[in-house]
């Protein structure tokens, strides 16, 4: 796969003042889009959270709220 600079070449850009400058009224050269940006990927299938971290995440917060709830009750009564 050969690189292609986007960036383009002051030497061949017209409209160019030296050291790179784009003189008052002159549109500056557009960039390209991305020549090296590869092949689409297709086979890239969104996922959602699995059932066992989703599972364990609530378990730990029922067991953390039982936690305070309890106490709680202990420093009230």
């Amino acid at each position: 796969m050969s690189h292609v600079n986007p960036d383009p070449e002051p030497e061949r850009t017209t409209g160019l003042e030296p050291g790179g400058g784009v003189p008052p009224g002159e549109t500056p050269p557009a960039e390209s889009s991305l020549p090296e940006a590869g092949p689409r990927e297709t086979h890239n299938p969104t996922k959602g959270w699995a059932k066992a971290p989703l599972t364990l995440i609530l378990v730990l917060v029922v067991l953390i709220a039982a936690f305070f709830l309890a106490y709680a009750l202990t420093l009230i009564l």
